[in-house]
């Protein structure tokens, strides 16, 4: 079946505003703005939803942010209040810490602590803003666990987790965004390389795998479902131990 994007992007818009109404009737929309897709497409959405006004996107470079102007263009086009939050101090200042503590600190630690601040950031802005932080992940991302944990895979509400890469470029383009900001080479401006290349394949050949179950070369569909079950745990909340000693009446 052929992707609706203007079905699609109508019935996601219809969610937000119901999902506002029920959990922060006159809440603000806080969003992350790195200059990629999701995050463009995600501020739009709300922005259709609930207005220009209630939406205030954050851009929090490490240091120096060589596409910032990609996150400026979004802000610019679609009108919303933004703030400049620059994460290098906290992020020199734990780095710095860690390593007076004695520990050896590794390349995950270095990659992962960056978007770790940004969302503890965020949290700051929304509860200084009587905001709810929106998740920019999609589907693609969540079924590899392209994300980390505690970091951009979390918020208080996701839009897109349901649309693939290719599905949610094709609904940024419904609502108008413009192309550099649509067809940018995806990256997570954290380890210098492109999602592609970090993931050993395409988007194009995820989305296609996810919808169709097809997909030519066995060792990449190994590589998929490898990184899908080992992943998975990053989408659920957190296990319990469920004790039966005691009873809860309410």
């Amino acid at each position: 079946m052929e992707f609706d994007a203007k079905k699609a992007t109508e019935a996601t818009v219809k969610w937000i505003r119901e999902w506002f109404d029920k959990n922060g009737p006159g809440c603000n929309a806080i969003v992350g703005i790195s200059g990629g897709k999701d995050s463009s497409i995600a501020a739009a959405l709300c922005a259709e939803a609930l207005g220009a006004d209630r939406v205030i996107g954050v851009m929090m470079p490490n240091g120096e942010q060589s596409d910032i102007d990609m996150a400026e263009l979004l802000v610019n086009h679609l009108g919303i209040k933004s703030y400049v939050i620059n994460i290098k101090g906290a992020y020199e200042a734990i780095i710095g810490e860690l390593k007076f503590a004695g520990i050896d600190v590794s390349s995950d630690t270095i990659i992962n602590l960056p978007p770790r601040l940004r969302m503890s950031t965020l949290y700051a802005v929304c509860q200084s803003h009587n905001g709810r932080v929106v998740n920019t992940c999609n589907l693609s991302e969540d079924w590899v666990g392209y994300s980390t944990r505690y970091g951009d895979s979390v918020g208080d509400f996701s839009a897109m987790s349901s649309f693939t890469t290719k599905e949610i470029r094709a609904m940024g383009r419904y609502l108008g965004l413009p192309s550099e900001l649509v067809d940018k080479v995806p990256a997570d401006g954290l380890s210098g390389m492109s999602d592609e290349d970090k993931l050993g394949f395409t988007y194009e050949v995820l989305d296609r795998y996810i919808r169709t179950g097809e997909i030519d070369d066995p060792e990449t569909k190994k590589r998929i479902d490898y990184l899908h079950e080992k992943n998975l745990f990053k989408l659920r909340f957190m296990d319990c131990f469920v004790y039966d000693g005691v009873e809860v009446k309410a």
